[in-house]
């Protein structure tokens, strides 16, 4: 959530940034009304119980007629310090109602307009002419099933639609991506972390990931809990009602876990292969600075996501994403999408977002300088969406017979295997 005093300072700044989201601007004079009430009641109320007790102290010094006033006011005190409690909590429930419903600041740099409204910020690698080299590209699944990698029909006859396996070399070439992506991250300083993939009602709300994009999450009803959609839940809600002490910072995590996600609104989107799917698993990194290195540490999480599409020898662009595309909680969004040789076009293949305060005021994580408390930065960055990943590299280095090259950062992880080979012609 953002900060109430910034909303009172610069009303005109928060309207402007709902108005660049696409999203309820009467939601902000609202919110200010609410506002209003809840301090004014809590003023009323303080002065009541000032007088209150005040009053308890006359009392029992009073006598007679005087004594018999006193007593009569403190009845009609209790019955208005009662009500003006009343009022105060009211007040202060539907400011925090209104609050939780509101988007992050969107950083003024940011690109205004929808989803096709992004700016191209750099390009990078060589897309092949496969003209040129004499043949035409296969698309992944049908490489998967010449490799026996993939097989997304026992996937749909075991669980559904947009559900698949990894079999064989698919497998291996997972595993081989989870472990290269983490010896990256963990050689850029990140704590490796395997998170939980099941959290509690306030771990997800406190993310952002209950507004918006509720229409994504999986719950489990019975149990009250959530399955994550990242493991940028987890490990933004680690840390949750803590103070950090400064010294700590920054403080940089590199989760893998499974992620689930609904793809409510996606019919008819993507449904060939592994592109877009219900579960898949991914190395998420997620950092924690002061508030004021966010935006320097913003452009480190690109880099890394950088250095490791081009240790995948892709071609990819990098994108910096308009207002009416950020999720609540990110305040800027950079997006490196790969090409995709059958698709004729980019896809994202990594994001990473600035959430500036938002998460941290949410979960009530705060970092102590000195004497002073304050709430701190977080910011996550996707390293490895496995599936995406998969298609990007059995498109990209696939070979005219059906084989694929395996990038030099990937052969450590397969017993030094530099071709998948096909299992069937």
């Amino acid at each position: 959530m953002i900060d109430l005093r910034l909303l009172r300072e610069d009303p005109d700044r928060v309207r402007a940034s709902q108005r660049a989201r696409g999203e309820d601007v009467a939601l902000v004079d609202a919110l200010l009304s609410a506002d209003e009430r809840r301090r004014s009641s809590g003023v009323r109320f303080d002065e009541l119980r000032a007088e209150q007790k005040s009053l308890g102290k006359l009392i029992p010094k009073a006598a007679g007629d005087e004594k018999a006033e006193l007593l009569k006011r403190a009845g009609q005190l209790a019955a208005e310090v009662k009500a003006a409690d009343a009022d105060r909590d009211a007040a202060a429930a539907e400011t925090q109602e209104l609050l939780a419903k509101l988007s992050n600041l969107v950083h003024p740099d940011v690109p205004v307009g929808g989803e096709e409204d992004f700016v191209t910020l750099e390009t990078h690698g060589s897309i092949r002419d496969f003209d040129a080299e004499g043949f035409a590209p296969k698309d992944h699944l049908e490489l998967g099933q010449l490799l026996g990698a993939i097989d997304v029909e026992r996937g749909a006859k075991v669980s559904g639609s947009r559900f698949y396996f990894l079999t064989g070399v698919g497998a291996l070439l997972e595993l081989a991506l989870v472990n290269a992506a983490m010896a990256q991250a963990t050689a850029a300083g990140f704590t490796p972390m395997l998170t939980p993939a099941l959290v509690r009602p306030q771990s997800m709300a406190g993310t952002g990931f209950l507004g918006q994009a509720a229409q994504d999450v999986y719950h489990l009803d019975k149990d009250d809990l959530y399955l994550v959609g990242t493991s940028e839940v987890a490990l933004a809600a680690y840390h949750m009602d803590e103070i950090l002490d400064a010294d700590r910072l920054p403080l940089r995590y590199a989760g893998f876990s499974p992620c689930f996600r609904r793809e409510a609104g996606s019919h008819g989107k993507d449904t060939r292969g592994i592109f877009r799917v219900h579960q898949f698993d991914k190395v998420e990194m997620f950092s924690y600075v002061a508030p004021e290195e966010s935006q320097a540490e913003h452009q480190r999480l690109l880099e890394w996501e950088k250095q490791w599409l081009t240790s995948l020898e892709l071609p990819f662009r990098v994108i910096d994403v308009a207002s009416g595309d950020l999720g609540s909680s990110a305040a800027r969004k950079y997006d490196c999408e790969a090409w995709i040789p059958t698709q004729g076009k980019y896809r994202e293949l990594t994001s990473t977002s600035d959430c500036t305060e938002f998460q941290s005021r949410r979960l009530s994580i705060r970092v102590r300088e000195d004497k002073k408390v304050r709430p701190l930065a977080t910011l996550n960055g996707t390293l490895c969406a496995v599936p995406r990943t998969i298609v990007a590299i059995l498109e990209n280095h696939q070979q005219a017979d059906g084989s694929v090259r395996v990038p030099e950062v990937l052969r450590p992880y397969l017993g030094g295997r530099e071709l998948l080979e096909p299992v069937t012609k």
